[in-house]
């Protein structure tokens, strides 16, 4: 969604990027929306634009698949032991959220509502209606309730060194930590999910079940949260506006390379894609 779907600052899909989703699904393409947003935060955008009410949507990084009406595809929990950890060993570094998979007040859970202003103040705005207040957070973590994800936030430099901290904790081997930047906004993001849990394990088991072969595939992504994904797709396609580290790394192992998200990148990729079917369909 944000930085490839999205526009730069937009909450609004392009007419051209909707129309492009329509019309790989009316090709017969299975699409798929694969984001570090949770099923709330990335329903309301997409619906109204014509997209199939069976269009999964690979939600918190992978954690969770529902499809675009709701109905549950898939779905992982991250121990309440292990997030208890994680609150100690991470909350000096920065804000630190869990998400539940359910909707309404305690779908977000943090201590410090003062601590998530500035950086992540629209993200707080946009979700307060789902935030609830716990103090210390690991009383909202008590055994069998398991979250599905958590995450950390500050600034790029603080979220390198909790990564290196995690990686080096007793917690390293319970717990996958996915990195997501925004250098413009010095805000660096860590999706803390159950132990292999990615987009890219979401998009495997989701291809196994609609009986797509991986060779059958194309992924489309933007940042370091996307690199599972696109390495697991049989077509990758890296987004113009990624952090440049992404893009040389694409180069180097063949993907290919979209125009920028607020040059409806994904549109051009979709269109260039169903021409080419549309030319060979013809020649068979």
């Amino acid at each position: 969604m944000d930085g490839t779907l999205l526009p730069t600052f937009s909450h609004d899909v392009s007419a051209r990027n909707a129309q492009a989703l329509r019309a790989a699904q009316e090709a017969g393409i299975a699409v798929a929306i694969a984001t570090g947003r949770r099923q709330a935060y990335t329903a309301p955008i997409l619906n109204g634009l014509g997209l199939r009410a069976d269009m999964p949507l690979i939600t918190s990084n992978g954690a969770v698949t529902r499809t675009l009406s709701g109905t549950a595809v898939d779905r992982s929990h991250m121990k309440a032991h292990v997030a208890r950890g994680l609150c100690g060993l991470l909350r000096s570094f920065g804000a630190v959220v869990f998400t539940f998979d359910h909707e309404g007040p305690g779908e977000l859970v943090l201590e410090d509502l003062e601590q998530t202003h500035g950086r992540i103040a629209l993200w707080v705005e946009a979700n307060r209606k789902s935030i609830a207040v716990v103090k210390p957070l690991e009383n909202a973590l008590s055994d069998g309730n398991d979250p599905i994800q958590g995450m950390v936030a500050g600034g790029l430099s603080k979220m390198r060194a909790a990564e290196h901290a995690l990686k080096e904790s007793e917690w390293s081997s319970a717990c996958a930590c996915i990195r997501t930047e925004y250098p413009g906004r010095d805000l660096s993001i860590l999706d803390l999910l159950p132990e292999g849990v990615s987009k890219g394990w979401a998009l495997a088991r989701l291809a196994a079940q609609l009986g797509i072969d991986r060779k059958e595939t194309m992924a489309i992504g933007d940042n370091w949260n996307d690199l599972d994904m696109l390495e697991w797709a049989g077509q990758s396609v890296v987004m113009g506006n990624a952090a440049a580290e992404l893009r040389t790394m694409a180069r180097t192992r063949g993907w290919k390379q979209a125009p920028p998200n607020d040059e409806d990148g994904v549109a051009v990729v979709l269109e260039k894609a169903l021409a080419r079917r549309s030319t060979a369909g013809a020649q068979a």
